[in-house]
């Protein structure tokens, strides 16, 4: 059987973090030291743990199953303290269905966890990210001024920020969503995080958080922003979020930070080396795509549009190296399976899926 084949793959939890090293970068070259000297301990930190990752994944260590357990209906979620230390998971501070917290951030935490298990459970029946009722865990104030929150494998990692260039990662319930999501990713198609397959793992998880926000706030696809993560960028930013999906490359234009890079369509596609390929950067090509479908069909956007990104995700037969090209023709099979050959659905997929220059054929 070919190794990339969907009944032959092997589970291979990535490192993903929400801020991308291409912009960490851009401020390590800043002439504020102190800027600059964040943004190098927090990438030299996201390296040692995308090192340690690829190790547990060599060792064949995964997240653990709930094997014939009833996979229940309502979360299982820990929140954890590691009172800025980074040793996971840290001190225990909430648990599932315990009163809220004097901490206004291990709060925001436990609803952005519930936010997402309801979002996956009520629009696509999904039972937490593994569909088996996984226990969702997260640690809060991670290191010191830790400019980055992530998803490891098995939990959710939120810093701080240095309260300058970003405030506390937990601010943007999109954030959560995103890097939860990464774990559904890891447990459905197992998308390589490599170019375009890590572009459509990136790129899955901000439509999955985006739409999270807007199920959140009870949005349809026009009164949403498109934005991910609104609010996370400090008072001293040119900027208004880490990524548009409605206008990939506008989110910030700053001194520190450098403009946005992502493009919208493939005609401006970056071939680059840096940031396992512009996994961050190429996202925006899909991005772009879903967003021109939601807004196209009208409505929730979970209803139509996610649902169809939702099949295709989970629907056995995208590869783990899968290409721009092979998403759209799977999603267009996807629609047409679950909505019919010829409708708004179809047509509006086509049409959004040529307007980004990605053919579907």
């Amino acid at each position: 059987m070919d190794a990339t084949a969907p009944h032959a793959r092997t589970l291979h939890p990535v490192f993903c973090t929400i801020v991308p090293p291409h912009l960490l970068d851009k401020i390590a070259q800043s002439g504020n030291t102190a800027r600059a000297d964040i943004a190098q301990r927090t990438l030299e930190h996201d390296s040692l743990q995308r090192t340690r990752r690829r190790i547990t994944t060599v060792r064949g260590i995964t997240p653990a199953a709930l094997g014939s357990v009833p996979a229940p209906d309502q979360p299982e979620r820990t929140i954890y303290d590691a009172q800025h230390r980074t040793r996971l998971p840290g001190t225990k501070v909430r648990g599932e269905g315990s009163e809220p917290h004097k901490d206004a951030t291990v709060n925001r935490a436990y609803a952005g966890l519930g936010a997402t298990f309801e979002l996956f459970l009520k629009a696509f029946g999904r039972r937490s990210i593994d569909d088996a009722g996984l226990a969702l865990d997260a640690t809060v104030h991670y290191g010191e001024q830790y400019n980055n929150a992530f998803w490891d494998g098995r939990q959710m990692v939120f810093g701080d920020g240095d309260g300058d260039l970003f405030l506390d990662f937990t601010v943007s319930v999109d954030i959560i969503g995103h890097e939860l999501a990464h774990g559904v990713t890891q447990y459905t198609a197992n998308l390589e995080y490599y170019k375009q397959a890590g572009a459509l793992n990136e790129s899955m998880s901000d439509v999955f958080g985006s739409l999270i926000k807007q199920y959140t706030l009870d949005q349809t696809a026009d009164q949403a922003d498109w934005l991910i993560g609104a609010g996370l960028l400090g008072p001293n930013v040119t900027g208004v979020a880490l990524r548009s999906m409605k206008a990939p490359g506008t989110a910030y234009d700053d001194d520190e930070l450098g403009k946005d890079p992502q493009p919208a369509t493939m005609d401006d596609y970056v071939n680059t080396s840096r940031d396992n390929g512009g996994v961050h950067i190429n996202s925006g090509i899909p991005n772009h795509a879903f967003y021109l479908l939601a807004t196209d069909l009208g409505g929730k956007a979970w209803e139509r549009a996610g649902q169809i990104w939702y099949d295709t995700l989970t629907g056995g037969e995208l590869r783990t190296n899968a290409t721009f090209k092979d998403f759209a023709r799977l999603s267009v099979a996807a629609a047409v399976t679950r909505f019919g050959d010829g409708g708004a659905e179809h047509q509006a997929l086509l049409k959004a899926w040529s307007s980004v220059g990605v053919p579907t054929e």
